[in-house]
């Protein structure tokens, strides 16, 4: 296991060699969804592009709770690697295993009864419902597979590495694009064999994650007695996990809200819609790594009470984000037009239009997009996962507003502002959030 100690160097080199390979995690994870839709329209057509666009919102539902979750329980366990306590880490540890299994137990049979009318209440349009809920309720069946992803991956970062989460990430991706090929050319399976796929890759990846914890030089020794449940360890983990995956959750009720006007739009937006930010998050998810190293960074120092090098991080983490938000502002402008033309071919000129128009729109609102991500996680780091649920709420009231114009005379371009004032409202909250708790000294 690559460790990296954040509590002692400098912290702007400290932070970008930890987010590198995040952010290098973050583009062949997106790198493989921009493939992954590419061959989804080239192989069976733009009405599957749309299929699993529709899932999307849902994706952001239940998936998001789950990251949330997996990113909030690894928080303590952050802390006490920080604060150099062995015990403590691997009793952290092992109740976050046990927490990910009682989630796998209560969210997949759930989330597998309810997948159909959740995609009528979003008013999925008739002609792509039967390939949405196929996709939809495969996916759900791989729930288990995602929570050992996510949790085994949070927990390596929890450690300081962010090194080997990339390597098998890489390896459960291209395992994933060969899958694709098979299951859709060879055995002609269609949107299922795109959902079997991901769900197959994601099971490699966690298992590959979790197996670091108990083989090699650096496995964690653990014993029969590290094993035992102990409540006073899943209350912490609880505490701070549920309200981040309802956080998630919330902002995805927005996602959901928004989804909901899309496909009244129609089909055509649908797909103009999901193809379109498909590429966005090609250029937006790497400051999400960012912001999750942040909250490495965070964790660790808060429990070292290196108040310095908090507040060194939150100005480096700025810094960052600014700095790429610039570049990838002038990428996506450039390229715009053949990504969209790659993914969605030249048949339908009205929905290349659709999807330039959208990718031209939210390029503006990137640095809004990266500043968020540094003071979320600032407060997710010091264990504040309150306050970030009310600043999902922030997220949830601008995609609700976007929502209710483009059902009115703005149309399209209202869906293309919901974002951006969804990140505007949430980052005004997280900024003065930080600044209060930082001024008054109430970090703990």
């Amino acid at each position: 296991m690559n460790k990296q100690d954040l509590t002692v160097g400098n912290p702007l080199t400290k932070l970008i060699l930890f987010s590198l390979p995040l952010v290098g995690g973050s583009l062949f994870q997106q790198l493989y969804n921009f493939i992954d839709t590419l061959i989804v329209g080239r192989l069976i057509g733009i009405d599957a592009v749309a299929a699993v666009g529709a899932y999307y919102p849902l994706s952001f539902l239940i998936i998001g709770f789950i990251q949330g979750s997996s990113i909030g329980f690894s928080i303590p366990l952050s802390q006490s690697v920080g604060a150099h306590d062995e015990l403590a880490t691997k009793q952290f540890f092992t109740n976050g295993v046990w927490l990910s299994v009682i989630y796998a137990i209560v969210l997949t049979p759930l989330m597998i009864v309810v997948a159909s009318p959740l995609l009528k209440g979003l008013n999925t349009p008739t002609n792509i419902m039967s390939m949405a809920l196929t996709f939809t309720t495969i996916s759900f069946i791989g729930i288990p597979a995602n929570i050992l992803y996510n949790y085994s991956a949070a927990a390596l970062r929890a450690f300081g590495d962010s090194i080997h989460p990339l390597h098998f990430l890489i390896i459960s991706l291209v395992l994933n694009v060969i899958l694709d090929l098979v299951f859709i050319l060879q055995f002609h399976m269609g949107v299922a064999g795109a959902a079997w796929a991901t769900v197959i890759s994601e099971f490699v990846g966690g298992l590959l994650n979790i197996a670091l914890f108990f083989v090699g030089h650096s496995k964690l020794s653990l014993q029969k007695a590290h094993w035992r449940f102990s409540l006073p360890h899943v209350r912490k983990m609880s505490v701070i996990g549920i309200p981040m995956g309802f956080e998630y959750c919330v902002s995805a009720i927005g996602a959901i809200i928004m989804q909901d006007a899309i496909n009244r739009l129609g089909s055509s937006i649908v797909a103009a819609q999901s193809a379109a930010d498909k590429i966005r998050q090609l250029f937006t998810l790497p400051m999400e790594s960012v912001g999750a190293a942040m909250a490495t960074y965070q964790a660790q120092n808060f429990g070292a009470k290196n108040r310095q090098r908090i507040k060194r991080g939150i100005t480096n983490g700025v810094l960052i984000q600014v700095a790429y938000s610039i570049i990838s502002f002038i990428v996506v402008n450039l390229a715009k037009v053949p990504l969209v033309t790659m993914v969605l071919g030249t048949d339908s000129p009205a929905t290349t239009k659709s999807a330039v128009e959208y990718l031209t729109i939210i390029s503006f609102f990137f640095p809004i997009h990266g500043l968020l991500m540094i003071f979320r996680n600032t407060l997710q780091g010091w264990g504040h996962s309150l306050y970030a649920i009310i600043s999902g709420f922030g997220e949830l009231l601008g995609r609700s507003i976007g929502s209710f114009i483009a059902l009115g005379s703005a149309g399209f371009v209202a869906i293309c502002y919901s974002n951006p004032i969804a990140w505007a409202i949430s980052l005004v909250y997280c900024v003065f959030t930080v600044w209060q708790l930082f001024i008054r000294d109430e970090l703990s």
